[in-house]
């Protein structure tokens, strides 16, 4: 007879390997054809904005007039105003706008509740990071992927390019949900590896006991520009559930029995309904762009929405 613990090994080999080849098709041809066509889109549907809205504060000698001012000895001549030496009989010296490249991060929440049920939670912020990554490397970003995880924050190294989007996949298809949601302790650690400032794209189904205001808030005041993607599956609040049951938290593992009847199941979608509201409240106070992102809505259409939306494109 099979032994217990070989029987175990070889459920978990085979669990593994279905899971590799189902993140194997995340990325398949087909879904990287969509890219270039996601990317075009992207072009078009910004076109006439100006290309450098992420411009800094900072005088350099970008190809934009910003400001004058006087000479100084050992300031460079090419930058001197000669026109208004001729009409003023003044040395100004022109200054220029510096532009920056954006720095955008994506921050995946890979607690065990985005892989709750059948996983499309999890599948579908994968997918989403990977597109949106891809459009920040066609437009020479600086994109780097951090994944919130339980027992630390691990990250894709800060890419360039599109070529180098199949990193991305790489780094994508290693991840894996577990373990409890903690979004305040893992941004907080994110913060403190990433001193250069930039836009922080949250995706996560912000289920955190300890408040999903947390997370965003230590962005916030950490001068980084926080995008909330919201990963939603309706079906969570309509579980298909009747009599006496026990429920599991799957983070926790902490149980409960309950008497589920119609009553509690028309509270819980009502509570489910308030919560996300509270969300889009929060987010419209603190001044966060905000997209909810419903998992049995099409990718393609998700993507094109996040771009209509605005926030994410500079």
């Amino acid at each position: 007879m099979m032994k217990l613990t070989e029987l175990f090994q070889r459920s978990r080999s085979s669990g593994a390997s279905k899971s590799r080849k189902k993140a194997d098709l995340l990325f398949d041809d087909a879904f990287q054809r969509k890219l270039e066509t996601l990317a075009i889109v992207s072009r078009r549907v910004f076109a006439g904005r100006l290309k450098a809205e992420r411009r800094s504060s900072k005088r350099g000698s970008g190809v934009e007039f910003a400001d004058h001012r006087e000479y100084t000895a050992g300031d460079d001549f090419r930058f001197v105003d000669w026109n208004v030496y001729q009409r003023l009989g003044k040395l100004l010296v022109r200054l220029y706008e510096e532009e920056e490249d954006l720095s955008v991060y994506f921050l995946i929440d890979c607690s065990s509740s985005m892989g709750f049920g059948d996983g499309r939670k999890f599948d579908q912020a994968r997918r989403l990071a990977a597109a949106l990554a891809y459009v920040g490397l066609a437009k020479l970003d600086r994109v780097t992927i951090v994944a919130l995880q339980a027992d630390g924050s691990s990250r894709m190294p800060t890419t360039r390019g599109k070529g180098q989007v199949f990193k991305v996949f790489d780094f994508l298809r290693g991840l894996q949900p577990e373990g409890e949601t903690d979004l305040g302790a893992r941004v907080t650690q994110f913060v403190a590896a990433h001193k250069r400032r930039g836009l922080a794209v949250l995706i996560s189904d912000l289920y955190d006991p300890q408040g999903f205001e947390n997370g965003i808030n230590v962005l916030r005041y950490n001068k980084f520009e926080p995008y909330v993607i919201h990963i939603v599956d309706p079906t969570e609040a309509i579980p298909r559930l009747q009599g006496d049951v026990q429920i599991r938290d799957c983070e926790t593992g902490a149980s409960r029995e309950v008497t589920v009847t119609d009553g509690l199941l028309r509270r819980l979608a009502q509570a489910m309904r308030d919560y996300h509201q509270e969300i889009d409240r929060f987010c419209a106070r603190s001044q966060v762009t905000y997209f909810p992102a419903d998992v049995n809505t099409s990718f393609d259409e998700l993507v094109l929405n996040v771009f209509r939306h605005g926030g994410f494109l500079r």
